[in-house]
């Protein structure tokens, strides 16, 4: 039997550094669990555009159509700014996400204890969260037509088309209920359907999914706005969230922020199953790829590491081996290891992006 094969793709800033981390942690598994993969590197945002001219060469595409995971870094930097919009290192990942079909966006909002003090909120709040929002990834606002810049009289105005069909919705519903089985049975789902039609429809068609299959998982509605409010106000109420591509966007990044950092936090998007069963996946850590820190060994691993267990448990049946790595991660932080980012508390140790990958290296050998 074949080993299951992954694409890396390192992109711009920071992203080599921290997967060059997750290179070694996949070998460690290779070598001490006897779970190999067959990884092959290729080229995405900037680093694209500076060799083929564009973020995303057709031949990479091919690749990430046909392997089993693909790992992505970040994408993007000042160097681009000026760039045209349709040559962007942003359409790279956009691309990806849009021809691979990757409609389901897992975005964990996890806060470590050892980390509950980086929190903008009171520990009370935050210590022991676990929550999920699923985003609906490749439809609505950001996909829909009539979209552009045209001139209406004597100014011009910009437009942009809200757009759900009723599969669409219904795919990414079933997403977030077939999660939620596997967690704490519980789902939220936000929209704005009080002025919103297509809000309307999304709360007509998760009802009817969850009506007619899911009737064993708790649901409850939303408005956007107030779940923004309650997110801020007592996030631990919620276990899955899901929502459309606007929405999922901003409550995701508030979500983020609840744990202290958003270079601590992983992300899957997930398609619909391949021949072998799995799903189409791209599994990406949640931050940018902070040009001003790159080159440093000051950038933090483990959100692009714990991506790669998000791998593990998605898109390899490897749950076990995903919370070994979870746990050793854990492990670290609460043994006062931080990257640059995450200092400013007494009693923690400065270490660099190399040291972070020592530590979760020796966590895991403690672990056997």
């Amino acid at each position: 039997m074949s080993n299951p094969s992954l694409l890396i793709l390192a992109g711009d800033g920071i992203g080599p550094e921290v997967m060059s981390q997750v290179r070694r942690i996949i070998d460690w598994y290779g070598e001490n669990r006897s779970l190999a993969f067959d990884v092959s590197e290729d080229l995405v945002g900037g680093a694209a555009y500076d060799v083929h001219g564009v973020p995303l060469t057709d031949e990479t595409m091919e690749k990430a159509q046909s392997v089993d995971a693909v790992l992505l870094g970040a994408v993007g930097g000042p160097k681009y700014d000026d760039l045209d919009f349709s040559v962007k290192p942003e359409r790279g990942l956009l691309r990806l996400r849009k021809e691979m079909d990757l409609f389901s966006n897992l975005r964990p909002a996890q806060c470590f204890d050892a980390l509950a003090d980086f929190s903008s909120l009171k520990r009370d709040v935050v210590a022991g969260l676990d929550i999920v929002i699923v985003r609906e990834l490749t439809s609505g606002i950001y996909f829909g037509e009539p979209r552009g810049i045209i001139q209406e009289g004597n100014e011009r105005v910009g437009i942009n088309t809200q757009r759900y069909t009723e599969s669409e919705i219904e795919r990414v519903a079933r997403s977030a209920f077939e999660l939620a089985r596997r967690r704490g049975n519980k789902v939220c789902s936000m929209e704005k359907a009080n002025v919103m039609e297509s809000g309307i429809l999304w709360r007509e068609v998760v009802q009817k999914v969850h009506d007619e299959d899911y009737a064993d998982v708790e649901l409850s509605h939303m408005y956007a706005d107030a779940g923004a409010m309650q997110l801020c106000r007592w996030p631990k109420q919620f276990d899955v969230i899901v929502t459309d591509n606007l929405f999922g966007d901003l409550l995701s990044d508030a979500a983020a922020m609840l744990t202290g950092s958003l270079g601590m936090l992983p992300s899957a998007s997930l398609g619909a199953p391949m021949a072998n069963g799995r799903p189409k996946a791209l599994y990406e850590p949640v931050h940018g790829s902070a040009p001003d820190i790159a080159g440093q060994g000051k950038a933090n691993p483990i959100a692009c590491i714990l991506s790669f267990a998000m791998a593990l448990r998605y898109s390899f049946d490897q749950g076990d081996e995903a919370s070994r790595l979870e746990n050793a991660v854990e492990a670290v932080l609460a043994d006062g290891a931080r990257t640059a980012d995450l200092l400013g508390e007494e009693g923690v140790t400065p270490v660099t992006t190399a040291e972070m990958g020592d530590r979760i290296l020796a966590a895991l050998d403690a672990s056997l």
